[in-house]
């Protein structure tokens, strides 16, 4: 039986057929991803947007470390009621500083008071909803 020959260096499959479209491809993407981030307002790094459509039931998060005193502002909007709630865990309890049910919006600015890692989550009730909105450190 016979050794297979070992090549050495850069393996080509059909690249140069294929990079002209891929490169479109990969463009495109960097267009889309530049424009929603503009829709958002994310014109700076101390901004995290999010959106998500979530199922009946379904819940979804967006956790931040904050260190005690740090604040953030945020706005959230959804076009069915959800259940809101910032919380943290600490062991096995979970505490809510800021709680609200049947909610299709909010927004302000939420202080921690001891340094944590922090979740806003937002659940569906018996509706899909979609949500979209902001965490701001600035």
């Amino acid at each position: 039986m016979e050794e297979p020959e070992v090549i050495r260096g850069p393996a080509i499959h059909e690249a140069s057929v294929a990079w002209g479209a891929m490169r479109g491809l990969v463009s495109a993407m960097a267009i889309t991803l530049a424009g929603a981030s503009a829709a958002h307002g994310n014109d700076s790094a101390g901004v995290q947007p999010f959106s998500a459509k979530l199922e009946p039931k379904a819940m979804h998060e967006e956790c931040v470390k904050l260190q005690a005193g740090e604040k953030r502002n945020y706005y959230w909007k959804a076009d069915n009621a959800v259940d809101f709630n910032i919380h943290y865990h600490d062991g096995p309890e979970v505490f809510y500083p800021v709680k609200r049910d049947g909610m299709r919006g909010d927004g302000g600015s939420f202080a921690a008071k001891i340094g944590q890692d922090y979740c806003w989550m937002w659940t569906a009730r018996d509706k899909p909803v979609k949500l979209e909105g902001r965490i701001e450190s600035k």
